[in-house]
């Protein structure tokens, strides 16, 4: 199963402003169309209650998954509480090879302490926010080999990263 996170962060550094910014606005077209494009490859992709807020509807071509205590509210998505290990083992058994982790930075935190992230997509947009929520929710201490550099657009950029499972190169 290869599993990846993808997500877009201000130049210095949140995902968001706060939990409550129901506007993805200041994200670019170029982000969107890179993140349409990663996670209609991958065909599933998951992420937490928070992040479904800031969607009006389940991505189309997608297995949409969201982690949540209910379903209320949410037609049109698969509501899990599954440890990574556990949901991963399950969408390969259903035939899924490729996975996207899509936020937010809870959701994030799981999948990288449970050991099951294999890349790392990050667009670095020209935004300040000052404050925020960070990408991961928790401390880590995980390596990274930086795979690629690509300006997306004029001022936005995409770095993609392997993570390195124990220390040791991919």
């Amino acid at each position: 199963m290869n599993t990846f996170i993808i997500a877009a962060l201000s130049a210095d550094g949140f995902i968001a402003k706060n939990v409550d910014q129901s506007s993805i606005s200041w994200r670019s077209k170029f982000d969107r169309d890179f993140f349409i494009a990663k996670t209609r490859e991958a065909g599933v992709v998951v992420m937490g209650y928070n992040t479904v807020k800031t969607m009006r509807r389940p991505m189309p071509d997608r297995l949409n998954i969201v982690y949540s205590r209910s379903d209320k509210g949410l037609e049109g998505f698969e509501v899990t509480q599954k440890p990574p290990q556990e949901l991963l083992k399950d969408l390969e058994a259903r035939g899924f090879s490729n996975v996207a982790i899509c936020g937010g930075g809870q959701i994030y935190t799981m999948f990288m302490k449970a050991g099951v992230v294999d890349k790392i997509y990050l667009t670095i947009e020209p935004v300040l926010f000052g404050s925020g929520i960070r990408l991961f929710a928790d401390d880590l201490d995980i390596k990274l080999d930086l795979i690629s550099v690509e300006k997306l657009g004029e001022s936005t950029i995409s770095l993609e990263y392997d993570v390195k499972k124990d220390g040791k190169e991919k």
